[in-house]
């Protein structure tokens, strides 16, 4: 894609986000890429001997639970010195300036509640809450390194990631918010993801079927870019902020 069908794009995206009332975007792991954070899953992913498919399961925690934090807190220590970047704010900044800004995120690792996105929902929950398979009590726990394994301070059974196991079903309320929210708005950004991961991927036709202008913000093609209605070739923290300047 040419400099100038970019530059196109983000003057017709910006035009239509003026205008817009109801905004919903989509972001995967390309935007917390660009922070530094690992994407933990091929070749890249490996953590001593295993992959993350052999550890993000149900199954691998009833079998080994302290194996499995193990590797959790490995990852919250490399995740906690993380910063939000440009696009993370800049997505921050359009929800204070659109009221019916919805963001949905892919993303475990709690980077665009630090930059300071409120109307915000995690698919596959976050890094850094705890939930107790005893009492199903959630909390909120930065620390790193954490006692291994944590125990709930309420009723003392064991804790566990509250985050979206392989095998596990996505929180139904979370879903259809996202779903909701994708059909109903007028204008869809979605950034940085590789529109292969269901359900998340079917969030964009979605909003596409309902006549949203769907614009995908990602330096690599996807299976979404030739249906897409703008393709904005560059990284999140570069493009984001340009769009949202002067909303």
């Amino acid at each position: 894609m040419s400099d100038q069908a970019s530059h196109d794009s983000i003057q017709e995206t910006k035009k239509r986000l003026r205008y817009a009332r109801k905004i919903t975007a989509l972001t995967g792991a390309g935007i917390s890429a660009e922070s530094g954070v690992p994407t933990f899953r091929g070749a890249d992913g490996l953590w001593r001997q295993y992959s993350a498919a052999n550890l993000a399961t149900p199954e691998a925690f009833a079998r080994n639970p302290r194996l499995v934090w193990e590797w959790y807190d490995w990852r919250r220590g490399l995740i906690a010195g993380k910063k939000p970047n440009p696009g993370h704010n800049a997505l921050a900044s359009l929800e204070r300036a659109k009221p019916g800004f919805l963001l949905i995120t892919q993303n475990v690792d709690g980077l665009h509640r630090q930059a300071g996105s409120l109307n915000l929902r995690e698919l596959h929950g976050s890094i850094w809450r705890l939930r107790c398979l005893v009492c199903g009590n959630t909390r909120e726990d930065r620390t790193v390194p954490l006692a291994l394994p944590p125990h709930c301070a309420d009723c003392g059974g064991m804790l566990r990631p509250d985050v979206v196991w392989f095998g596990e079903a996505l929180d139904a309320a979370v879903l259809d918010e996202s779903f909701a929210a994708a059909a109903s708005c007028e204008v869809m950004l979605v950034v940085g993801t590789s529109a292969l991961v269901q359900p998340a991927a079917s969030l964009a036709w979605q909003a596409k079927h309902n006549n949203a202008w769907v614009v995908e913000i990602n330096p690599a093609d996807t299976p979404f870019s030739s249906e897409a209605d703008a393709v904005i070739r560059a990284l999140s923290g570069q493009a984001l902020p340009e769009l949202v300047a002067g909303l």
